[in-house]
């Protein structure tokens, strides 16, 4: 990626071994910079982190309140959960509420995130469904659409009405046209904006009034949805229900895969957006963390905090031999 710059660092003992690049954007009510590391114009492929965008579409059609969704529901709707029981439960609960099942969903069996879970389906020889895919939320609720606009069953399709209602929101909210799309993990296609396209978003969603337009209403509804249930957006152990809960859940966040990372922060009307360039999610979370630090809504002596902005390195016999550290001009 061009200009991209140092933002993580590894250190072992006084050497310094690794270093992470890559981009960041802090936006805000109007879309414009406010800070910026690396190329605002850079594109990347916001993965996972754009599920909020993607689900605009099932609250301004009409089809979440027809169908009578909860927050529960909005909240796995941007999920990239970790496919533990309270995902799971939910999802198959809100297939059956459809008339569907596993076979309606297009993204495809994952093995569960989950230790737990994963352990009881390996001690019974059982296989993984699609609802436990990560992703499964999100496609639950493209079914919920696809019902409610009469369309056909192929909703990951580029041109299927749930994926062109999709874009024109995305392209709406990042505030530029997408210069096109990649095929997501989960058969979803993920369409590709800059670093600040993607800043400029979030702060829209931050900024978003609850007596405002309809897109306004409904992105109040999904960032109240992240915040009220942080482990239904990913799961335990994970940093974005861990850091939510550090910040009460005042602040959504949302990771991507190959490490790109959102957050939404109502209070100060402001969006974020991370892209680290060689697609390490120890970087990605170490930077979200030094952000929000620095923009004043998160704790630094939270233990949520220091386990992704300046975790320890340790070696097999348990002693800390180094640390992970975001670059001194995100201190």
């Amino acid at each position: 990626m061009s200009n991209a710059v140092p933002l993580v660092e590894v250190w072992r003992g006084q050497f310094l071994e690794s270093i992470h690049t890559g981009h960041a954007v802090v936006c805000d009510s109007r879309g414009d910079i406010v800070e910026s590391w690396g190329d605002p114009d850079q594109v990347i492929l916001p993965r996972s982190s754009a599920k909020m965008i993607q689900a605009l579409p099932l609250i301004e059609s009409g089809a979440a309140d027809a169908r009578g969704l909860v927050t529960e529901h909005l909240a796995l709707a941007c999920a990239s959960h970790n496919g533990a029981a309270e995902h799971t439960e939910r999802v198959q609960t809100w297939l059956s509420d459809l008339g569907l099942n596993d076979d309606a969903l297009r993204c495809g069996p994952e093995f569960p995130r989950d230790t737990e879970t994963a352990n009881q389906m390996i001690r019974a020889y059982g296989s993984a469904c699609q609802w436990h895919n990560n992703c499964s939320g999100k496609h639950t609720g493209f079914l919920t659409l696809t019902q409610h606009l009469g369309a056909g069953p192929e909703y990951t399709f580029p041109e299927h009405p749930v994926q062109l209602a999709v874009r024109e929101a995305f392209e709406d909210v990042t505030g530029a046209a997408s210069p096109g799309y990649g095929i997501d993990g989960c058969s979803a296609p993920n369409f590709a904006t800059t670093v600040h396209g993607m800043a400029r978003a979030m702060a829209f969603f931050a900024s978003a009034n609850p007596d405002g337009s309809v897109r306004e209403r409904a992105a109040v509804r999904l960032r109240d949805a992240m915040g009220l249930h942080p482990s239904l957006v990913a799961g335990e152990g994970r940093a974005c229900t861990e850091l939510m809960r550090a910040m009460g859940g005042r602040v959504p966040i949302k990771t991507g895969a190959e490490a790109v990372f959102i957050a939404i922060i109502p209070e100060r009307k402001m969006g974020v957006a991370v892209k680290i360039s060689d697609g390490t999610t120890r970087a990605s979370e170490c930077v979200i963390a030094a952000i929000l630090v620095r923009l004043g809504v998160l704790d630094p002596n939270h233990p949520a905090t220091i386990a992704r902005r300046n975790p320890p390195i340790p070696n097999r016999r348990g002693l800390s031999v180094g640390e992970i550290r975001p670059v001194s001009g995100l201190f």
